[in-house]
């Protein structure tokens, strides 16, 4: 996965809430600054967006929360092949003729998600040159993530692929928090997401959490996560 240089620039100072407030994505300003016809729909967790075979009505645009992609096998075996955050587009193969979704979509967290109709996104893509390069640079930054997924897999042993999961999951690449919570999602997924088994992230996460880097949110017994985790990412 991606981590990008955010993640090591800084040593976790805490930071007021107003520099570590969200800023409004690219690719929501430009849509919403155009005359774009779009649907708004709000998924809550868990929530199938499309499933593997539906019809390809159109592209998606995350506004807010997290998109989970997976692949199925005809053999029934399951594969995440992405995890996506507000500001990302998916389902653009419709674009490229797709005819059928060749992944299916779920809701990780709630989520609100903009859909354009594949006629309309080209007819925008034809005449508007903004939109046009940040579709681009949208796709450009998927390629790169993938073969980043890929060496991952790869080279880099099972606990630094489940520190760098959580810490893109809890955001760590967007702001310079010293800790913040984690979305729930089940160890299940976290398995698939990284190539590992259940039990081994189980048995990570326990490690992780007796080494500080992880902890119980005292209100909603929710998990957050210390930027500390950044030491075993950096390790070699």
């Amino acid at each position: 996965m991606r981590m990008g240089m955010a993640l090591c620039q800084r040593d976790g100072d805490a930071m007021t809430s107003e520099r570590a407030r969200a800023k409004p994505h690219a690719g929501g300003i430009l849509l919403k600054s155009r005359a774009v016809a779009t649907t708004t729909a709000r998924f809550e967790p868990l929530a199938t967006i499309f499933a593997q075979g539906d019809r390809c009505a159109g592209v998606m645009y995350i506004e807010k929360g997290r998109v989970r992609l997976s692949v199925m096998s005809p053999q029934g075996r399951t594969a995440v092949v992405g995890e996506l955050r507000a500001g990302a587009l998916f389902g653009e193969g419709a674009l490229a003729g797709q005819r059928r979704r060749r992944s299916s979509a779920e809701a990780m967290t709630g989520c609100t998600i903009i859909r354009i109709a594949t006629a309309e996104m080209r007819r925008q893509l034809h005449h508007d040159v903004p939109l046009s390069d940040w579709l681009r640079s949208q796709m450009l930054a998927r390629n790169a993530r993938i073969e980043q997924d890929i060496v991952n897999q790869i080279f880099n042993r099972s606990e630094k692929r489940l520190a760098k999961a959580l810490l893109l999951l809890a955001g760590f690449d967007e702001h310079q928090l010293p800790r913040h919570a984690l979305p729930t999602i089940s160890r299940s997924v976290l398995a698939e997401m990284c190539g590992l088994t259940r039990s081994t992230v189980d048995r990570l996460m326990n490690s992780f959490r007796k080494r500080g880097f992880l902890e119980r949110r005292t209100l909603d017994r929710g998990i957050q996560i210390h930027r500390s985790m950044l030491s075993v990412v950096l390790q070699d």
